[in-house]
């Protein structure tokens, strides 16, 4: 039981970052993050990564720009954050 208080008090800790610097939010951060929503990853390599969530239109796009998402698409994914955090 302590591992999993321990996981989700990392990604807690991970969405709260990300809300509160948009700027600086590391791609891999930004990928980890969707995939804890439940997004999945349904294409690309590299710096750049499609996502979808079942049921959610909109899909979250991930570039890397020097290791950093776009503050752009790291609002989207704080949208996300608000819309499905509370769920996981």
């Amino acid at each position: 039981m302590q591992y999993h208080i321990s996981v989700v008090a990392k990604l807690i800790k991970l969405f709260d970052a990300i809300a509160a610097n948009p700027q600086g939010v590391r791609f891999i951060d930004a990928c980890r993050a969707a995939e804890a929503l439940g997004i999945v990853h349904k294409g690309g390599a590299g710096s750049h990564r499609a996502f979808a969530r079942p049921g959610e239109p909109m899909l979250l796009n991930c570039r890397s720009r020097d290791g950093h998402a776009p503050p752009y698409q790291a609002s989207q994914l704080i949208a996300m954050i608000e819309k499905y955090g509370e769920k996981q």
